[in-house]
């Protein structure tokens, strides 16, 4: 063999050998010696593991089916955690396991405390995926929420756990209460803040995907301060518990949720950027966020943005979702003192049914925070374009309610049918509202809203004149009615909530009592209106006739004889 061939043999063979060394280890954790019955923890090994693999140049912990109990989990650059379907990630119910306290952000405020349940910083390319099941055991988690919860309202602020001490050591206190508006003080308190299920921080591609997780502490998927974040097809069943929310991005760029199914109980996906002036210092928005294709069932919203939002929330579009059953469907909310500009959201192919308070609602008053004048702690909300909505059997379609000092803004409602509503729009210091389409309870609501209802409750959505909702009625029904009334310049109040599609009588009953007519039926499909021979008696005509019998008896036993 020449020379020239030699080295041609030799280049190929460092090249093989390199390409062999750059393969990714992938280590099947049983193999490598952990307990499969759930007893022992493997927090050691789990992360010893993620060590090693991450010094190699990255690596693939996989998981066969099997019950993994462990500790707070700490993913490194290039890491795959891996579950079998059968496999199940449980996580420790001694708060021992997540210590020692590490930096978080809890309701979007930085501060030392537990450790996360999976926990990265200033990472890379991290990946948790597969078809098992993560545990997070948060019942013992709830349960001393709970009491440190009670006991601060009946017997004031004192230490009743070993780790209120500890987050007073590890937290400068007075800054943190510097740095958040009254609302949030109760809060401090506590000092006890449960850790989040996955928490990434400043960290780059981080990718969720297929696995099942279950009864978060808290925050279920919360990434902070990421760049590049893919949530696909998971699923997070919380069973009802405090601030189990589904999905938080705080303070993160370029975030793609899909085809995730979402129960939890608190809100199912929220937008956050942080809260108050630590938040605004810290100056980092959440932008660039798409939601497709997701399913919500039980949770206080379906997707919501705020109300920690002090660090500001754009660019956001919300597709092709159902909500069914959840409080709210779309809910943006904050309060004065937070400060920040949530502006550029579409939402766009929602369904909704069972939702328990409003379908839609812009709320700048979440918290009863006093007035105050308009400054960098004002929040605003603009630019908000809602369509291809249909929602059935809700409590308030709609409720837009600003500050005096800083109106909602721009928004355009468009192809929106709402049925079963129970209860009249709301809008309020609000402006610039467009409305092309939108039907609740079979009327068509103003195109825009005048100058006056921008600055108080819109009431009169739901009126109709009688006599069109008459007309409506022969026409529904195939009836025939004869007048012997007055209709003209009658208004109907909450006109459609009146009408039974079962009953033709009962829909003239519901109709025609408001003015003191009735109806008599006729031969065949007749039916007379006719105003009472006798007026019914009013709170006023009882009062007289009181009055008139005082007259008559000198006292009770008199009347009584």
């Amino acid at each position: 063999m020449n020379d020239m061939n030699k080295r041609t043999f030799l280049s190929l063979l460092l090249c093989v050998c390199s390409l062999s060394f750059l393969h990714a280890e992938r280590v099947d954790m049983q193999q490598a010696g952990a307990d499969i019955q759930g007893r022992k923890l493997n927090t050691t090994l789990i992360n010893s593991t993620i060590d090693r693999l991450n010094a190699n140049g990255g690596g693939t912990l996989f998981f066969p089916a099997g019950t993994y109990l462990t500790g707070s989990i700490h993913m490194k650059s290039n890491i795959t955690l891996e579950l079998e379907a059968g496999a199940t990630l449980k996580f420790s119910e001694n708060f021992d396991d997540f210590l020692p306290y590490v930096e978080v952000r809890h309701e979007g405020i930085m501060m030392k405390s537990f450790q996360p349940l999976i926990y990265a910083v200033d990472a890379e390319n991290i990946t948790i995926k597969g078809e098992g099941t993560l545990d997070g055991q948060g019942k013992a988690w709830w349960t001393e929420f709970f009491r440190v919860l009670v006991d601060l309202r009946d017997n004031g602020k004192r230490n009743i756990n070993k780790y209120q001490p500890m987050f007073e050591k590890e937290n400068d206190l007075k800054a943190l209460y510097a740095e958040t508006n009254e609302d949030w003080h109760g809060t401090l308190d506590r000092r006890f803040f449960r850790p989040p299920f996955i928490h990434p921080i400043r960290c780059k591609n981080v990718r969720v995907e297929g696995v099942k997780i279950i009864n978060s502490p808290f925050w279920t998927v919360n990434p902070e301060f990421c760049d590049n974040v893919t949530i696909k097809g998971i699923t997070i069943h919380n069973v009802p518990s405090p601030n189990t929310d589904g999905i938080n991005p705080e303070s993160c760029k370029n975030v793609h949720i899909s085809d995730c199914h979402i129960s939890v109980g608190d809100d199912c996906i929220t937008i956050k950027s942080g809260r108050d002036l630590q938040a605004r210092k810290l100056g980092v928005p959440c932008e660039n966020i798409t939601i497709t294709n997701c399913t919500m069932l039980s949770g206080h919203g379906g997707v919501v943005i705020g109300s920690e939002m002090s660090g500001s929330v754009r660019k956001v579009t919300i597709s092709n979702c159902v909500f069914d059953g959840t409080d709210r469907g779309i809910r943006i909310k904050s309060t004065r003192g937070r400060g920040g500009v949530v502006e550029d959201i579409r939402v766009s192919n929602v369904v909704m049914s069972n939702i328990k308070q409003e379908a839609v609602v812009l709320n700048l008053k979440y918290s009863k925070m006093p007035a105050e004048p308009k400054s960098e702690r004002t929040p605003i909300f603009r630019n908000v374009h809602i369509s291809g909505m249909t929602v059935t059997n809700v409590k308030t379609p709609i409720k837009i309610v600003g500050l005096e000092e800083a109106p909602i803004s721009d928004i355009v409602l468009r192809d929106i049918h709402i049925q079963e509503g129970k209860q009249k729009c709301i809008f309020e210091n609000c402006e610039r509202i467009t409305m092309d389409d939108v039907i609740v309870n079979g009327v068509l609501l103003a195109a825009s809203l005048s100058a006056e209802a921008q600055t108080q409750t819109y009431e009169t959505e739901f009126a109709r004149p009688l006599n069109e909702v008459l007309t409506d009625i022969q026409n529904r029904f195939g009836v025939r009615l004869k007048y012997d009334i007055d209709t003209v310049g009658k208004v109907l109040p909450y006109a459609d909530f009146r009408i039974r599609p079962y009953s033709v009588e009962e829909s003239l009953t519901n109709v025609l009592a408001p003015f003191d007519y009735k109806f008599v039926k006729q031969k065949g499909n007749m039916y007379k209106l006719k105003a009472y021979e006798y007026p019914r008696r009013t709170d006023a005509d009882g009062e007289k006739m009181l009055a008139y019998l005082n007259t008559l008896y000198a006292d009770r036993q008199a009347f009584e004889l």
